[in-house]
């Protein structure tokens, strides 16, 4: 990777070339390690995290994909190998026969809570724990700031 990104001053360009060095390696790490740890991909964890924390355990697949980045596509394929995993289930939409819901099952469940320790110990090797208590606020907000922008922009 270079060290100055064209037609971008030298600050702009640490700041970007090390935004985009971070989003390159930083999936690769954690997929490696619960790929290792619990044989799942960290967006088969980040699906099992947005079934964990919604109350009912169910999600409609358009507001899965949309909470984990998805497009609907990369979504049913993932959810096939996670449903042949026995970690989810898809059902029908009881309010709309045109939907499908994604049910986290009793396993996926039980995968997904084993998981926890050993990302989260990753998490702050990696990051948490390289960050003062301010840089960890300013990081923060500024993932707040650029997930925003890119919201903006993801349809």
């Amino acid at each position: 990777m270079t060290d100055f990104a064209p037609r971008m001053d030298a600050r702009e360009s640490r700041a970007w070339l090390g935004l985009i060095g971070v989003a390159q390696l930083l999936p690769h790490l954690l997929d490696a390690q619960l790929e290792r740890d619990s044989r799942m991909t960290h967006f088969e964890f980040t699906v099992l995290s947005a079934l964990y924390v919604e109350p009912t355990s169910v999600l409609r697949m358009s507001e899965l994909a949309q909470t984990t980045a998805a497009t609907l596509p990369r979504l049913s394929h993932v959810c096939t190998r996670m449903e042949k995993r026995d970690l989810i289930e898809r059902v029908p939409s009881e309010t709309d026969r045109r939907a499908t819901n994604v049910r986290l099952t009793p396993a996926g469940r039980r995968e997904f809570i084993r998981a926890i320790p050993a990302h989260i110990e990753l998490v702050r090797s990696l990051v948490i724990d390289a960050l003062t208590p301010e840089q960890l606020d300013s990081l923060g907000e500024i993932a707040e700031i650029i997930g925003g922008r890119l919201a903006e922009h993801r349809n």
